[in-house]
């Protein structure tokens, strides 16, 4: 008897224990999950860290860990999405191929990115845009803000023999030290810009990018272009990113559903101004701009 009394006394016990903690749980809900950071600039932008630099986190293997999402850092004295940003007048040393290429594409083609074709390797690259990366041992995924994607092994492997031209290239990646090395051929040649400026590029172009991860907050790229068809040299262009906050990543970005004034859109990228970027040269907007009806293309 006194053992069936001990076990009702339990279970009083239990019940009253249960329901005092579901009228806490009632009275105190649970934290909700914290929305996104916005970042600065809607997110777009990247903030140099304060304090000690943290130490670069690493694989398995030992190799440092790419891995994030990186917003680029913005340098008044430098063009934005020119791939010509660190040469002298932030000219390209054409060829006279690679000049009858960029006058075609500023008079005969529109901006491939507004027409929502992949902007492809080297533009990405020089892109103002934040990208985010997934690394495995074997493979890494870089995915970009247009909702495009590319994947880059490192497992080894050689160039394909008689590569298919894409936009991204054929690449293949390897570690030197605690930098990967990532070589591409293969490149598309038509509708493909090499940078927002309109420069080309042609099916001889060869890509090597140099990645590397100084600490946890920032990740570099060393990058050399060599298109023996367009430029009368190899060129290098550099630049550096910044992890972004807890909980941003990448978000859906439909190109395509939004893409209704194809038809409007002018030749190449617009004027370049002397400082490189694109953009009319203006210090503000007219007090009076004009009706919509002056944008129209004339019949």
């Amino acid at each position: 008897m006194k053992s069936a009394s001990l076990a009702r006394l339990r279970a009083v016990a239990a019940v009253a224990l249960l329901a005092s903690a579901s009228a806490a749980w009632a009275q105190k809900p649970p934290p909700a999950v914290q929305p996104e950071a916005p970042g600065e600039n809607g997110g777009i932008l990247g903030v140099e860290p304060k304090g000690p630099p943290r130490p670069t986190p690493r694989l398995p293997d030992g190799k440092p860990d790419l891995t994030g999402f990186w917003k680029p850092l913005r340098d008044p004295s430098k063009p934005g999405g020119n791939i010509g940003k660190d040469l002298p007048g932030f000219k390209l040393p054409l060829t006279p191929a690679g000049e009858a290429a960029l006058q075609h594409n500023l008079t005969q083609t529109r901006d491939p990115e507004a027409l929502c074709i992949l902007g492809g390797i080297p533009r990405h690259d020089a892109s103002g845009l934040p990208f985010e990366i997934l690394h495995t041992p074997q493979r890494l995924g870089v995915l970009y803000l247009y909702t495009t994607y590319r994947l880059i092994p490192i497992d080894g492997r050689k160039h394909e023999e008689d590569p298919e031209p894409g936009f991204f290239g054929n690449p293949v990646g390897w570690w030197e030290g605690d930098v990967l090395v990532v070589d591409s051929i293969g490149f598309k040649d038509k509708q493909i810009w090499i940078d927002e400026n309109a420069n080309p590029q042609s099916d001889a172009m060869h890509v090597v990018e140099r990645w590397s991860r100084p600490d946890a907050d920032h990740l570099h790229l060393d990058l050399t272009v060599d298109d023996s068809k367009f430029y009368t040299r190899p060129f290098t262009f550099a630049r550096t990113w910044v992890l972004g906050k807890p909980r941003e990543g990448l978000r859906e970005f439909a190109c395509n559903e939004n893409n209704v004034d194809k038809e409007h859109l002018g030749f190449g990228p617009g004027p370049i101004r002397p400082d490189g970027n694109r953009g009319y040269l203006t210090d503000k907007l007219p007090d009076n701009p004009p009706p919509p009806e002056f944008y129209e293309t004339k019949k």
